[in-house]
């Protein structure tokens, strides 16, 4: 499927997904789900607050995000989410990773199909059952390795430490 492709898929996705859940089709639920297929940089919520509001600008910001929260709950897209970095959405909901700069927080798709059949951990807690998994490699775009070898010295956007030192 080509990226022009993906709106329209999406959006006939999206009224099935409504009809059997009962949900309006509404006019807000297409607007945002359109602006976010559409766009392949992983947008936060005011990022597609922003696209929106050129075709519905009386939309609110409280409607976009819970527009975004139903199209999660939907399976229409999913939550990415970087340490040291704000929630990003995603059209894509198949098994695929991310590539993610460390200066600019640029956020960009990355196939591996090795990564795909990686299996789950033996040993994992009881109280905590996998459903999927995506993975993260940080580094430097290809924009912010140019300025880095040069003169723009930028601030790095450095991840968050979990508890323990774990990254």
């Amino acid at each position: 499927m080509t990226r022009q492709d993906q709106p329209t898929s999406k959006l006939t996705a999206l009224e099935v997904a409504c009809r059997r859940h009962g949900l309006p089709l509404t006019v807000q639920r297409r607007v945002i789900l359109h602006a976010l297929a559409s766009r392949d940089d992983h947008p936060s919520a005011d990022e597609v607050l922003a696209h929106v509001r050129r075709r519905l600008p009386e939309v609110s910001r409280t409607t976009v995000y819970r527009v975004l929260d139903t199209l999660v709950k939907l399976g229409l897209a999913v939550r990415i989410c970087s340490p040291g970095a704000g929630v990003r959405f995603d059209p894509r909901t198949d098994r695929h990773h991310h590539l993610v700069c460390v200066r600019c927080a640029r956020v960009i798709d990355f196939e591996a199909p090795a990564l795909n059949a990686l299996p789950l951990p033996e040993a994992r807690p009881r109280a905590f059952t996998i459903h999927d998994y995506s993975i993260h490699f940080r580094g430097l775009c290809a924009d912010c390795a140019k300025r880095a070898d040069g003169r723009d010295k930028g601030p790095l956007r450095r991840p968050a430490r979990a508890p323990g030192g774990v990254r």
